[in-house]
């Protein structure tokens, strides 16, 4: 397969991948609670992940403007699985934190997840998965905001 195939099928997966994960989010949303919009379960998932946030941060992370930020916190306020507080830094701000019970339901919808993926995965091996995982650590980074564009050179070279 050339290059230029190779980019053609990537592309065509990637494709294939986004609209899963987007069918995959809504349904893990609607796990964690019935009510949850899927853009909120991935902001719920940061804050799992990275601990207590002040929304500004939530609106450069995922690089949204600040009022989608407001609105999605102020959905998952509502629905009891996250809680403001007063930043201490800056009474002007909150600090946003997950509740106990999102956090808990949070984990039961991580386990189940991991457990179909290894299911869905179980005839690729540990040296597969591996290689497979590392790939896509490095296809995230190459497309990092920031990142040097590589370009070949006529010498064969790759100039970043």
């Amino acid at each position: 397969m050339s290059r230029t195939e190779s980019l053609v099928a990537l592309e065509r997966e990637i494709g294939v991948l986004l609209r899963r994960v987007r069918r995959v989010i809504a349904a893990r949303a609607a796990m964690v609670h019935p009510d949850l919009q899927p853009a909120a379960y991935l902001m719920l998932a940061y804050l799992v992940e990275m601990g207590p946030q002040r929304s500004s941060d939530i609106a450069e992370r995922f690089e949204i403007d600040k009022g989608a930020v407001s609105r999605q916190v102020q959905h998952v306020v509502d629905l009891a699985l996250v809680e403001r507080t007063p930043d201490p830094a800056d009474r002007r701000a909150s600090i946003l934190a997950v509740t106990a019970d999102a956090r808990r339901r949070f984990e039961e919808v991580t386990q189940q997840r991991r457990r179909i993926l290894d299911e869905r995965l179980g005839d690729w091996d540990d040296a597969e998965l591996a290689v497979f995982a590392d790939q896509m650590v490095r296809y995230n980074a190459s497309l990092e905001p920031g990142q040097p564009v590589a370009s070949a050179q006529p010498d064969g070279g790759v100039r970043g």
